[in-house]
């Protein structure tokens, strides 16, 4: 029904203000007597089956919603009646930020992908940390980002201030280091500035009660010299894995008119390369780390493929958006079906 009745609807309108429409609209809907129970009917799949165990956390399922769909944590909740196992909100920074200028996120129809320059638009990590004081029970990830304004040379401080502040909130954390719409935020995936970034940021996790997963977030356009250092540096930090991968500068193979527009590439022209990354942390590194596999996941056998490639867990958010909820259900279906 999303596909043949809602989408073309959607897909009429500017991308970013049906965002906000949708999640309005998902809001809304949420709040009506037996909604709620209805969307999990539709769209859960509960089977122990599914249940998968990684670093430490117990996810009722491998399928979760990527960062960027939930920026603000305002809508995990409701969200999360969709089927998801996890929902990872963010990239939250210090500071609230209003991102680039507007017109900063482009439908790719013909390629089935989306281009955005979004910037970390985010009201500021402490507004969604009075968000998630009402989570009840959603496993959440916490994304965390550097402002824009701040020099990279003082970023680390940036994502302390995120990590002390989501800590007794969030179930894990997300180092991103490689969104290209933050400028320079990239230079930070070198390693030595990684590897100090990183370092820190474990060494204050040790230092709590009880420690929290700390992935780092990797882009595709790593060379194979660089991947082979995230695998030294988390070797070496002891950070719980990585997620893998990001949006793409590349726009290789697309014939969509609006694919000279920049900033970060996802959907189906990221699903080999995503898997690609997957492949070689895994087979590199004889599956030293859990990897969460998210670029270009439209359907089960995207998916099937990621976790053959060595993810332990899954992520969607452009294959959501093209696709639906269905998507969702139709990938706990195979998992379940491939372990008969």
């Amino acid at each position: 029904m999303y596909k043949i009745f809602i989408r073309p609807i959607l897909f009429c309108f500017d991308p970013e203000k049906v965002h906000y429409f949708t999640f309005s609209l998902i809001r809304i809907i949420s709040k009506i007597p037996g909604i709620p129970s209805l969307f999990r009917f539709l769209y859960q799949v509960n089977d122990k089956r599914l249940e998968t165990e990684v670093f430490g956390l117990k996810f009722k399922n491998p399928v979760g919603l990527a960062a960027g769909f939930d920026k603000d944590a305002s809508l995990y909740s409701e969200l999360s009646n969709l089927g998801f196992g996890s929902i990872e909100i963010g990239t939250l920074t210090p500071k609230a930020q209003p991102g680039n200028e507007k017109k900063r996120l482009f439908r790719l129809k013909e390629d089935a992908a989306i281009i955005n320059r979004m910037g970390f638009n985010n009201g500021g990590v402490l507004e969604a940390v009075e968000r998630l004081k009402k989570n009840k029970g959603v496993l959440i990830g916490g994304n965390i980002g550097k402002n824009k304004l701040t020099p990279n040379e003082e970023a680390t401080s940036d994502y302390e201030i995120c990590f002390d502040a989501l800590y007794d909130y969030v179930d894990y954390f997300v180092v991103n280091v490689s969104s290209p719409n933050t400028p320079n935020l990239r230079a930070l995936q070198e390693k030595e500035p990684l590897t100090q970034l990183l370092q820190t940021l474990q060494n204050k996790n040790l230092a709590m009660p009880k420690q929290k997963p700390v992935l780092l977030k990797i882009a595709p356009d790593l060379t194979d010299e660089q991947l082979l250092d995230i695998i030294d540096i988390v070797k070496d930090t002891k950070i719980a894995g990585v997620i893998a991968t990001n949006t793409t500068i590349s726009r290789t193979g697309l014939s969509s008119l609006n694919q000279t527009e920049t900033g970060g590439l996802s959907g189906k022209p990221l699903t080999s390369r995503s898997t690609e990354v997957i492949r070689f942390l895994s087979e590199k590194s004889n599956k030293a780390f859990p990897i969460i596999g998210v670029g270009g996941i439209h359907s089960a056998e995207d998916a099937l493929e990621k976790l053959e490639a060595g993810a332990s867990l899954l992520q969607l958010y452009t294959g959501f958006i093209y696709e639906g909820p269905a998507l969702v259900k139709d990938i706990n279906k195979a998992i379940l079906a491939k372990k008969k």
